[in-house]
């Protein structure tokens, strides 16, 4: 495939190669908005958003504290318009497709001013072919967007029953009907700002008689390193040929006949010396990079598609077992511990988030010994981009279907527009050999049974039935149908979490959600006892600091009880439970104190957390904190905040999700060492004990120990009245280091058993 760009189209297309069967891709990049009606255009950078656009062009940064005053419901400019020349040297091509990959979200697309499509779904591709359209010269390309509050204004009007939106904190409720991205509506970690714009690239793919598409590569099996793998894809073609075609890949040929339509194509090959595709800290990430030729009977190569895959299988168990309802992942047959993060949008304005950024972010991901990310389904779905990376680093992707927390419509163009939506985001993404699981949406079966919706909104017993139906149809139907077809060798399940918190048996049973600590307000030491089998969920808010805070804020304005201080807060809960956590550690701080020791209790329940759940495998297989990034500067659950400080959490996770841990317990009697590693290892702890932060040395301990992959084992135990007596056991200091059969350290902690002062926390 051809990409192409320049400072204008009709430079472009009078470039265009007259290759009769490759595809050509011009980039539609001379885009103006008509701002007002009595002003002339002005020029705009697409991708882009109509807020953003309106902030460029008045010369003006994104205000935070004004989307929280006016709960980002804006009126911003609404119309573009691009110019396309059309002339002799386009017409060699027999498709002109007018393609946009994103459109953000209700629009209408005039070409010189009639009417070709129209949009209704963020998540989706456009695209219409022009070439019998177009009129020789100059045309127009006209975009116009409606914002979802007005368009859905009547939608609400002739509703019988309103469907919950609890994210929304508005009286015009419209996320639930808007197949847009959720958290644009408002969420307890970051305000409301309805976009709208073109988000996503626009062009013009140029081609002649067939092009292939949607390539897909599946490993059937792995036998002794020999990999058979098949590899599938869809030729579309506007004509019925004769004469054979050949199709030639990784030295395999064969023979087909082309036909008018779409005809999927499959094949099978083996490859001997398999390097297998393992996630990070399991091994390597290798892609395979590949091309696929078609030759005409003349034996000349007429059309050529670049292809990339990996060597992997990925298996979901959830099944029946003796402690209740397993949950686990195994990546070539091997289970894995996953470690990780619930990963937001980066931005408000999510086309605002460059490639660098979300390579910087990735990197660190892969850094803090994480091996999976959950793409909420809140959210979006990611950019090709950020697949890639994933694909690069060995970071596996639980990937959410983009439905959050509220039911669903039940008309036929919601039915519509939500199965095409699917489809186009499994032929993009699931080649992809991260995507380890399709799940339907966030919290929506965990909510109907258990947030009281049917109180809130006084549904009849006819209500609900048509509410759970129509929800049936899509996440037990609809969808998971869709994911048969398109990829069968990866697991769906129907929504996270499948058990709630509230009851210790749900424990046993699948992937859980656990919010006892911080929504229902339980102590940061119930992270010890409450292990589910999956921990999807489970969180503790912090705040960035001072220094991130002044780019954005007038932070001299701040105080406690300040309107501008309170409004960085959008948790129902507000800082209560910070505030009561950082009283047991410190007592009262100042502002810019507490906003440190905020941090440093998040800290410590992301580290009591991450400690219980590896030290409960194989009861527990996987933990994926809530949340790794922000969106806006403001608290949240993050571990990088919005101007990209880490937190002091992440670099806490960084190392309890190291490969190999070593915990020290201190009980009324004894000190305990127990360790932990993901893979087989021979290794040696040393232990020291000091009597208070760079005293002196009392006790050395050495301990060789031998463990199994996802092997808890203690090790190590010295009664408490063995310790020299010269030592204060309230202020002693263990110091802990892991070293292989070489001496070499590669994990060291320190445990401070006295009281923690705030001027301690600057120092570290």
């Amino acid at each position: 495939m051809n990409i192409r760009r320049g400072i204008s189209l009709s430079l472009l297309l009078f470039m265009a190669s007259a290759s009769w069967s490759q595809e050509d891709i011009f980039i539609l990049d001379d885009w103006y908005l008509y701002y007002q009606n009595d002003q002339p255009p002005v020029p705009v950078t697409v991708p882009g958003s109509g807020f953003g656009d309106l902030l460029a062009n008045e010369n003006k940064e994104l205000n935070y504290t004004e989307i929280n005053e006016h709960k980002g419901d804006f009126k911003y400019p609404n119309r573009y318009i691009c110019t396309y020349f059309y002339d002799q040297t386009v017409m060699i091509y027999d498709h002109l497709d007018l393609v946009f990959e994103g459109l953000d979200t209700y629009a209408k697309i005039y070409l010189n001013d009639s009417l070709l499509l129209q949009s209704d779904n963020m998540f989706r591709q456009w695209e219409v072919d022009l070439k019998d359209l177009l009129n020789e010269g100059t045309n127009y390309i006209e975009v116009v967007f409606e914002s979802p509050i007005d368009y859905h204004a009547k939608t609400l009007q002739n509703q019988t029953y309103q469907l919950p939106s609890g994210n929304e904190n508005v009286e015009q409720k419209v996320a639930v009907y808007s197949r847009k991205a959720a958290y644009q509506f408002g969420w307890d970690w970051c305000p409301r700002l309805v976009t709208h714009g073109i988000w996503k690239p626009c062009y013009i793919r140029a081609w002649n008689d067939f092009r292939i598409t949607n390539f897909i590569a599946h490993t059937q099996s792995i036998v002794d390193s020999r990999a058979m793998m098949q590899f599938k894809f869809h030729l579309f073609s506007d004509s019925t040929y004769q004469d054979p075609f050949y199709i030639e890949m990784m030295g395999k040929e064969f023979q087909i006949y082309i036909q008018k339509g779409t005809k999927e194509i499959a094949f099978y090959h083996e490859i001997s010396d398999a390097k297998l595709w393992w996630p990070n800290g399991y091994g390597d990430h290798p892609l395979y990079s590949s091309t696929l030729n078609v030759f005409n009977h003349h034996q000349e190569k007429i059309y050529t598609k670049n292809v990339s895959f990996a060597i992997r299988t990925v298996e979901l168990v959830n099944e029946k077992d003796s402690i209740g309802t397993s949950f686990y992942f195994k990546v070539n047959g091997k289970p894995i511990f996953m470690k990780g993060a619930n990963y937001v949008p980066q931005h408000l304005i999510p086309q605002s988030v460059s490639n660098e950024q979300t390579e910087w972010l990735l990197e660190t991901v892969q850094q803090a010994n994480m091996n999976m990310l959950r793409v909420w389904g809140g959210g979006i779905y990611e950019s090709d981009f950020f697949y890639n990376q994933c694909d690069l680093r060995g970071i596996m992707v639980w990937q959410d279907f983009m439905f959050a927390n509220s039911m669903v419509p039940s008309d036929s163009n919601f039915r519509k527009t939500v199965s095409a939506e699917i489809h186009d985001q499994m032929y993009r993404l699931r080649n992809h050999a991260c995507i380890a699981l399709w799940c339907g949406n966030n919290e929506v079966e965990v909510a109907w049974q258990n947030w009281g919706w049917h109180k809130q909104f006084g549904y009849s017993s006819q209500d609900s039935t048509k509410i759970i139906a129509d929800y049936q149809f899509f996440f037990h139907q609809l969808i998971p149908n869709i994911v048969k077809e398109l990829d069968p060798s990866r697991s769906y399940i129907s929504s996270s979490p499948q058990s709630n918190w509230g009851k210790p048996e749900n424990f046993n049973h699948g992937a859980m959600h656990y919010w006892g600590v911080w929504h229902g307000r339980e102590p940061i030491e119930n992270y010890q006892t409450n292990v589910g089998r999956f921990m999807v969920e489970y969180g503790f808010q912090s705040y960035p600091l001072g220094e991130s805070l002044s780019k954005f804020y007038p932070i001299d304005s701040f105080k406690f009880d300040s309107e501008s201080f309170k409004k960085l807060q959008l948790s129902y809960i507000g800082n209560g439970v910070i505030q009561a956590e950082i009283e047991k550690h410190f007592g009262v701080l100042s502002l810019n104190d507490w906003l440190l020791a905020s941090q440093y209790i998040q800290a410590q329940a992301y580290k009591t957390a991450i400690i219980a759940h590896r030290l409960k495998a194989p009861h527990c297989m996987g933990t994926l904190l809530w949340q790794l990034n922000d969106c806006w500067p403001g608290a949240s659950w993050s571990l990088i905040d919005f101007s990209r400080q880490k937190k002091m959490a992440f670099y806490m996770i960084e190392k309890w999700y190291a490969p190999t841990i070593a915990v020290i317990e201190k009980t009324k009697s004894e000190i305990i060492l127990t360790v932990h590693s993901d893979h087989d290892i021979t290794a040696t702890v040393n232990l020291t004990i000091l009597s208070e932060p760079f005293g002196d040395v009392f006790h050395r301990f050495r301990i060789p120990f031998t463990l199994n992959a996802l092997e808890t084992k203690e090790v190590f135990s010295l009664p408490l009245k063995k310790i020299s007596r010269k030592i204060d056991q309230q202020k002693m200091v263990i110091e802990i280091s892991i070293a292989d059969m070489d001496d070499q350290v590669f994990w060291s902690d320190e445990v401070e058993f006295g009281k923690i002062h705030i001027s301690e926390l600057y120092q570290n």
